[in-house]
């Protein structure tokens, strides 16, 4: 018969290593505190990580702090920071430049991610490979994919200009995506779209994919047309998935930085300066820290509140 293992030989020598009072401290507890016990850490460490600097931004706001002058005392200056953000109009226009760069990515991402996934779910010849080249882009990095692109929009060497000739007859170097005040905004909404268009059509093909045939087949029996099909089976039971998929969208293209920075860095001018480039500016080139601070509570309550009503929204959406 084999001896004890390994394991148990150095559980036996821990067990009588440990003192009796810890020993009668331990056996006097509950499944529950046990339970505790071992979480307790990772919870002391997410609210050191999280909550901590949410707090203290929150304190910051309500002051005048500069983070370039510690030798200087901060002062409290109560809403002063709140009302300067929502009276000032370049802040407004920033707001603007965001709701304008997350409103069209979703909606181009929306309708041609939904389209390529109804188009893959169809599993044509092939369509594992097309799959697999079509989520390519979403495996980059954002910064690789902006400098990637901003030589693709160079009006005399870049490639994206003689496919728009090709297609449009215009000469190459007649426009410029990232110079102009016209298209630079349109330029990281094409490249945005192009980006992550796969994610929203990986949700959407799990959506597609759920559905049971039998559906299908009992409308097949009931004479319905494959138009019908598609409005009363398919868009109602693939809603939820993209919903969710624009939840996701909608939040990170909110805070989108690195990859607008390294296309147009928020020019020309300021037509294609986001909230959050708006931000870092204010953060750590004017160091107006708690001014900063302020800015980032009200974009932080900002996507909050919209994320919560928008989730009461596809929660409904569910129970149908």
């Amino acid at each position: 018969m084999a001896g004890p293992s390994v394991a148990d030989r150095i559980a036996d020598r821990a067990a009588a290593a440990t003192p009796m009072t810890v020993v009668r401290t331990v056996r006097g507890l509950t499944d529950r505190a046990i339970a505790w016990i071992f979480v307790a850490p990772t919870i002391f460490l997410l609210l050191a990580i999280n909550i901590f600097p949410l707090i203290w931004t929150i304190n910051l706001s309500f002051t005048n702090y500069r983070a370039n002058r510690l030798t200087r005392p901060a002062e409290y200056i109560g809403l002063r920071n709140y009302e300067r953000l929502l009276t000032d109009p370049d802040i407004w226009h920033n707001m603007q430049v965001t709701a304008h760069f997350v409103l069209w990515t979703l909606f181009f991402q929306v309708v041609i991610g939904f389209a390529l996934a109804w188009l893959i779910n169809r599993q044509f010849k092939g369509h594992g490979f097309w799959t697999t080249i079509i989520v390519l882009p979403m495996m980059l990095s954002p910064a690789v994919v902006g400098n990637f692109w901003t030589f693709l929009y160079q009006p005399q060497i870049g490639l994206f200009n003689y496919v728009i000739s090709f297609f449009t007859g215009v000469d190459p170097s007649s426009f410029d995506m990232i110079g102009s005040v016209a298209l630079a905004p349109w330029s990281i909404v094409i490249v945005d779209t192009w980006m992550w268009t796969p994610f929203v059509m990986l949700i959407c093909l799990a959506g597609l994919r759920s559905i049971p045939e039998s559906i299908y087949e009992a409308a097949e029996i009931d004479r319905a047309s494959p138009w019908r099909q598609f409005w009363t089976i398919t868009v109602p039971m693939v809603l939820p998935f993209l919903m969710l998929a624009v939840l996701f969208r909608g939040i990170e293209n909110f805070k989108m930085f690195d990859l607008v920075v390294e296309l147009t860095s928020g020019g020309p001018g300021s037509v294609t300066e986001l909230a959050s480039i708006n931000l870092k500016r204010e953060a750590f080139e004017k160091w107006r820290t708690g001014y900063a601070s302020a800015y980032a509570i009200i974009l932080f309550v900002t996507v909050f509140g919209l994320a919560n009503i928008y989730v009461k929204a596809l929660n409904k959406v569910k129970e149908r």
